[in-house]
């Protein structure tokens, strides 16, 4: 028998009272909003509690879109699996016409790509608007040359105000199952500093964290919205912020010049948050390297 949503601890309406004092975004006119989820596709208790305070943080937020960071689907992938793991506990936003748009994690079956409302149109990775965004989706499980030419190409052609990358696995992390992935920053942090990349969102560690700024980059990892691993974050130079005792999703706002993010537990409680001040564009002479 389904269980519905609203049987997961208090009710939607309580807990869009309790964010409503702790949303902390300006909530501007004319802004992108969106939120961020990553690790998410399990179907346990746990997703339909987060989704239930990413729907009520919404009644205080009306964000327009939200990016997922891939594992967004854990065991099977049948269409109920589609349906018990996704659909449903995000159905208040799918029916208020919120759009996803997901990436692939090492545990999700790359025919995703072929599921409407993940919004990939059959592609591993890809690149869409927003706003003043734009977002280059990765698909870091497989950084193959025909993609890592395709990030350069649309890297070097994008005019958009903020540039936006998110992928699974993360190129800095504290944490003490994964940590950083060496590999992948080689491959594909050269062309986020040559073209000006402004911030990187990944999940894989099942935590929140915020790291000090790299070579001008600021990268969040936030890869609880289902999954936890408590108490994995080891104490490193990287850490600004972090979370690790629950789990955690995040909503942004962005203007011209800055970008707001404030990270939220499952417990509606806020774990962090604070704004990125948009830097200068590189000179053309960089971009011509």
């Amino acid at each position: 028998m389904r269980r519905p949503v609203a049987t997961f601890g208090l009710a939607v309406a309580a807990v869009a009272a309790l964010l409503g004092q702790q949303v902390t975004l300006p909530r501007l006119e004319n802004s992108t909003r969106m939120a961020v989820i990553g690790d998410s596709g399990t179907g346990d208790r746990a997703q339909y509690e987060v989704a239930r305070v990413l729907a009520a943080a919404r009644a205080q937020f009306p964000f327009e879109f939200v990016i997922m960071l891939g594992d967004n689907m854990y065991g099977r992938e049948r269409p109920d699996d589609f349906r018990k793991k996704f659909e449903e506990p995000y159905k208040p936003l799918l029916d208020a016409g919120v759009t996803f748009h997901a990436s692939l994690g090492n545990h999700d079956d790359p025919a995703q790509i072929n599921y409407k409302l993940f919004n990939m149109d059959g592609k591993r990775y890809y690149t869409f608007s927003r706003g003043r965004a734009q977002f280059f989706v990765l698909d870091s499980t497989y950084m193959d040359p025909p993609q890592l030419d395709w990030l350069e190409r649309e890297l070097r052609t994008s005019r958009a105000r903020w540039k936006i990358s998110y992928f699974h696995h993360p190129l800095y992390s504290s944490g003490e199952r994964h940590g950083s992935e060496m590999d992948l920053r080689l491959l594909v942090e050269p062309l986020f500093i040559k073209y000006g990349v402004d911030v990187v969102f990944s999940g894989h560690e099942h935590f929140y964290e915020r790291v000090h700024p790299q070579q001008g980059i600021h990268y969040f990892t936030s890869g609880a919205a289902a999954k936890l691993r408590r108490g994995n974050i080891r104490k490193t130079y990287l850490t600004a912020a972090g979370y690790d005792d629950d789990r955690s999703f995040m909503i942004v706002e962005l203007t011209d010049d800055e970008l707001h993010f404030q990270a939220i537990s499952r417990t509606g409680r806020t774990v962090d948050s604070g704004v990125i001040e948009r830097p200068a564009d590189p000179s053309p002479s960089t971009n011509s390297r």
